[in-house]
């Protein structure tokens, strides 16, 4: 079992449930996936993608799915099909394994770090983070990345209110700023 899904089984629960006063141990908000995404764009060169696959696939250590448009803008000179992306959905202990990395080993990494914004809920207790440089994880190899790339990580909770998750979110472990 994963350290933070001990810890959330046996320290968040019950500081949740004495700080809200559930009645009922289903009420109690809980990570139900996290989402990893990249953008990459409209850009001819096949090495771009595979190499953000791959980077993705290291971070999370599963096999990311390409995302393609779907439809035409041309401004952009985007046709419906072309790929523009990829995408991790992380669940269960690889999801718990990953907020562990997040937390303890990739944020403090991030240059003048001074906390995670509260703005980034969305009204119905997810989360949404961006991470402008993959760099700061101990999982890429600095020397292979040719191209820069950030990422968006999307926490998905069962929390009803901003309010809930952000206790939740908190009691994980994520710095949120002043």
């Amino acid at each position: 079992m994963p350290d933070m899904k001990k810890k959330y089984k046996e320290e968040i629960v019950p500081a949740l449930k004495a700080k809200r006063n559930y009645k009922n141990v289903m009420q109690i908000p809980k990570l139900e996936k996290i989402v990893i995404s990249t953008g990459i764009g409209t850009s001819s060169e096949k090495d771009a993608f595979t190499e953000a696959k791959n980077h993705l696939a290291n971070i999370t250590g599963q096999m990311p799915v390409i995302t393609k448009a779907r439809k035409n803008v041309a401004n952009f000179k985007l046709r419906a099909g072309m790929q523009v992306g990829a995408a991790v959905t992380l669940r269960g202990s690889k999801m718990y394994d990953f907020v562990d990395r997040l937390v303890h080993n990739a944020l403090p990494r991030v240059r003048d770090f001074r906390g995670i914004p509260k703005k980034g809920f969305d009204g119905s207790g997810n989360y949404n983070m961006g991470m402008p440089d993959i760099s700061v994880f101990t999982e890429v190899d600095l020397e292979k990345v040719k191209y820069p790339l950030g990422i968006n990580v999307t926490m998905v909770t069962t929390a009803k209110t901003d309010d809930e998750a952000k206790d939740l979110l908190a009691l994980l472990g994520l710095p949120f700023a002043q």
